[in-house]
């Protein structure tokens, strides 16, 4: 587990699930809260937290030219964003591959800021990634 201390900055709530920003150091963390100010007691401006995460689910990528650690690659175009207050969904309509006429779609749910920030919007090409070990098989029946 990564531990990181930080000290809590802004949140945002939306019934019971809340968009907190930490601190911690020169870095701003985002953290999905299934709480809210109003049942939680420490979940409020200023207060000391400690940020947690599993190296698992730490991705890595590096700049000129993007390299990423992810291999579970999709060409998508973004059929519909459906935007809340914290999170957005995004419909997109998986790239055919050649010879198989098959329209796939699948969601993908990301923060309301991460969205404004990449700029999305309807139609955008874009690229989806899966990490591995977030894939797991069944048999087709």
């Amino acid at each position: 587990m990564n531990i990181l201390k930080g000290r809590i900055t802004e949140i945002v709530s939306e019934d019971e699930l809340s968009l907190v920003k930490v601190s911690s150091g020169s870095l701003t963390f985002t953290s999905i809260v299934i709480d809210s100010p109003a049942t939680c007691s420490w979940l409020k401006n200023g207060y000391p937290v400690k940020l947690i995460f599993k190296e698992t689910e730490t991705i890595i990528a590096s700049n000129q030219p993007l390299a990423i650690s992810i291999r579970n690659r999709m060409e998508a175009t973004i059929l519909k964003i459906t935007t809340g207050k914290i999170l957005c969904e995004l419909d997109l309509g998986l790239k055919a591959d050649s010879g198989n006429s098959d329209h796939r779609t699948i969601r993908s749910i990301i923060t309301r800021n991460a969205c404004e920030e990449l700029g999305l919007k309807e139609n955008d090409e874009i690229i989806a990634l899966v990490k591995t070990n977030e894939v797991s098989l069944s048999a087709d029946d």
